[in-house]
């Protein structure tokens, strides 16, 4: 097949230098600069195509690959454009940088969109932006591309969109009734980093949209209980994103803002993005290591505990211990913390006390209930059924005997679980932050041969 592409007028403005782009020079300043935003993974939705269209969202979601840190790569990552008034110290893309500057046109996100998807690189769309002008007017553009990629374009596939702060509620829930997955960014964990480091952003006016997003979706849903046929909005829910290391913050409290943000805005998703330091600025911290990834990993894996495992942030954290150990995942080091609860007995123990043993995930505690019913397991079925002994055989037992003689200490378990783990999540020495491009040596041999043909 022979891959097409129509050059049409910039929107705004053209380049730094004022100069017009081509399609593909745009691409490549576009996509690079939406790498760092990460909430932009899909999530499952079970709107199918209605056989007059291009693509569907299957139950399943997105298929989708990640890199070696777990951003997902499968979707279109681009911004509407990198041109923006606000002036965020961390943001590659302020308003003071002197970087190369682009704008798409609706017409050529959406053309994009259906290239790409034709071509089995991608399944879906995300869509940011800098502010043009100001959120409303950048708002409409983006509405105007998702609205004719849906319409003329015919597009059925999975469409992630950013909710600006500050942009007319109208145009948000013309949105809503398009996309997928909405989500806006809350930044930064607390306020005090926002106005120090955002002082064009403010807390107020992110909850905003936010609530207005839950809102519409709770609506929605309702409406679709009595009527069947009735349009949904966002059906794939809302999520954020927060920058962990840019400001001082505490793992506690950035696990308190993320609970808080599940149990008041019902968030699908708290994405937690290592900061990355691409300014120079005093008011940013030096990283001579390079970004937190392993932070980031264990804030991931708390989350986690949040969401599936019945855990509370002060059950993992405190103010007298605020910050997550480096050597062990969360729900060990709460384990160690809490000896007394242990060893759990595997065949009579319930649901939630098998979910906080470690080494036990929620599909293995709920094939254990299954499997248990036809008689008492064993430490072989254990296996069999997924369970990871080599941390779990520390905490429980089956039929009162534990799997080697063990002693139920804090020192000699830890020495234990830190000795079974190969390696730590990310190596510090060397660490370097790649993200992965579209512009691999593969894909552009084919899309210069599409272009030039």
């Amino acid at each position: 097949m022979e891959l097409e592409v129509k050059q049409t007028a910039l929107p705004v403005m053209a380049g730094s230098a004022g100069k017009k782009m081509s399609l593909m020079e745009k691409l490549e300043i576009l996509s690079d600069a939406a790498k760092y935003d990460v909430s932009c993974s899909s999530s499952g939705v079970g709107r199918k195509g209605d056989g007059t269209g291009i693509g569907n969202t299957v139950a399943a979601g997105i298929c989708h690959s990640f890199g070696a840190d777990g951003r997902c790569i499968s979707l279109l990552k681009i911004l509407f454009t990198n041109e923006c008034i606000y002036d965020c110290k961390y943001c590659i893309n302020r308003k003071s940088n002197d970087v190369p500057r682009a704008s798409f046109t609706p017409d050529e996100v959406c053309e994009l969109t259906i290239q790409f998807y034709r071509r089995n690189y991608i399944e879906g769309l995300f869509l940011s932006s800098g502010i043009i002008n100001n959120p409303t007017y950048t708002m409409e553009l983006i509405y105007e591309a998702v609205y004719k990629l849906r319409t003329m374009y015919r597009f059925q596939g999975y469409i992630h969109v950013k909710a600006i702060p500050g942009a007319d509620p109208m145009i948000i829930q013309r949105l809503g009734l398009l996309a997928d997955r909405m989500s806006v960014n809350l930044e930064l964990p607390t306020a005090d980093g926002l106005s120090r480091l955002a002082p064009n952003k403010h807390r107020k006016s992110i909850l905003t949209p936010m609530r207005q997003i839950q809102t519409g979706i709770t609506q929605h849903k309702d409406e679709i209980a009595v009527y069947k046929h009735a349009a949904s909005f966002v059906p794939a829910g809302q999520s954020t994103q927060m920058i962990v290391g840019a400001t001082p913050e505490s793992d506690y409290q950035v696990m308190m803002v993320a609970e808080n943000l599940y149990k008041k805005f019902d968030l699908k998703r708290v994405y937690y993005s290592a900061f990355v330091s691409v300014n120079e600025d005093k008011e940013l911290p030096a990283l001579p290591g390079g970004p937190p990834l392993l932070r980031e990993h264990r804030l991931y894996q708390a989350d986690w505990l949040l969401r599936f495992y019945g855990f509370e942030a002060n059950e993992l954290l405190s103010e007298q211990k605020p910050n997550f150990n480096i050597l062990l995942d969360p729900k060990a080091d709460w384990a160690l913390r809490h000896l007394e609860l242990f060893p759990v007995e595997i065949n009579r123990a319930d649901y939630q006390t098998i979910l906080r043993v470690p080494g036990i995930g929620v599909k293995s505690a709920q094939r254990i209930l299954r499997a248990r019913r036809n008689g008492n397991l064993n430490f072989e079925d254990l296996k069999k059924i997924g369970v990871t002994l080599k941390r779990a055989l520390f905490f429980i037992t089956c039929s009162g005997k534990m799997m080697y003689p063990t002693k139920i200490e804090e020192d000699y378990i830890t020495r234990n679980l830190i000795s079974n783990e190969k390696k730590l999540p990310f190596d510090k020495d060397g660490l370097t932050y790649r993200q992965l491009s579209l512009f691999d040596d593969d894909m552009v041999m084919q899309w210069n041969q599409a272009v030039s043909g």
